[in-house]
């Protein structure tokens, strides 16, 4: 209970991860410290704040719990679970449609998905790893991995294509209604060709909500077109552009250096490398295949 309070700083919220009551984590706080015979919290107005005996305190407790549920690990190991955190459009787009492989490849592995754009706290946050939009380094203490390159294509709709003329260079995109979202690559091109801010611009902050709009004929929207692939295929979206990236920019698999081995991490780690490779083989095949 104190660890859970110490990490939260707020008893409400302790109490919620060990599905206790409020009144039940305040009281075996208040019962620790007369015990040790020293105040762990400040109580404030607004949650706790730990003394500095309860920061001495906290550190040493932490390690001590996870040598406890390391070694309860290790006694049942096929409780494997993997807690993965990604960007929302990257989850609905890419990793949802393609669970079920991992599912069948291995049953034994409880996956919990984790929608953020966030930056991860992997000491407090409960996450094994990440899947992150980047490029490296992305903290001290942390390995990445390249998932894959950040590929940008413009994508509408064909009848939006079919209206708005061909695209022969960038500038052309200056003219056109464009669909913008959280990341801003279509200020980063503009900007890097000399242009201004496209005067007919639409504003989203999820990318997935981005290409629905331009499904829907509402403009151009610039995406990775590794979540695009999908829409591509069907034929809901067309690709008008596309720009490759000259720098390390991509999706990345982020975890902690120091992390203890987790066969489940490891086991989707080596997943997610094979399922995108697969992806990619099955995308120049249909091209190859595809009359010119």
């Amino acid at each position: 209970m104190f660890d859970a309070a110490a990490r939260h700083l707020n008893f409400r919220l302790a109490a919620e991860e060990l599905n206790l009551t409020q009144g039940a984590v305040a009281q075996q706080v208040r019962r620790l410290e007369t015990d040790l015979g020293v105040k762990l919290f400040r109580r404030q107005a607004r949650g706790l704040a730990l003394t500095q005996a309860g920061r001495n305190y906290s550190s040493p407790i932490r390690k001590a719990l996870r040598l406890v549920e390391d070694a309860t690990r290790k006694l049942y190991p096929e409780n494997l679970r993997i807690t993965l955190s990604v960007p929302p459009s990257f989850a609905s787009k890419w990793l949802v449609p393609h669970l079920s492989s991992f599912a069948q490849a291995y049953p034994a592995i409880d996956v919990q998905i984790l929608s953020s754009e966030e930056l991860t706290d992997f000491r407090s946050d409960d996450v094994d790893m990440a899947i992150r939009q980047g490029q490296p380094p992305f903290g001290k203490g942390l390995s990445a991995r390249l998932f894959a390159p950040l590929e940008l294509c413009a994508v509408c709709s064909p009848d939006y294509a079919a209206t708005t003329g061909p695209i022969g260079q960038i500038d052309d995109f200056a003219t056109r209604k464009l669909l913008h979202d959280s990341h801003s690559h279509w200020d980063a091109l503009l900007e890097g060709a000399g242009l201004g801010r496209s005067a007919h611009a639409m504003q989203f902050n999820q990318t997935a909500l981005a290409m629905s709009a331009a499904a829907n004929g509402q403009g151009i929207a610039l995406v990775p077109r590794l979540l695009a692939e999908t829409e591509l295929e069907q034929g809901t979206l067309v690709e008008v552009w596309r720009n490759t990236p000259a720098d390390r920019r991509g999706y990345y698999i982020v975890f902690p250096d120091a992390q203890r081995e987790n066969p489940a991490r490891q086991a989707m780690v080596q997943w997610l490398l094979s399922e995108v490779a697969c992806t990619g083989a099955d995308q120049q095949a249909t091209a190859d295949a595809s009359p010119q």
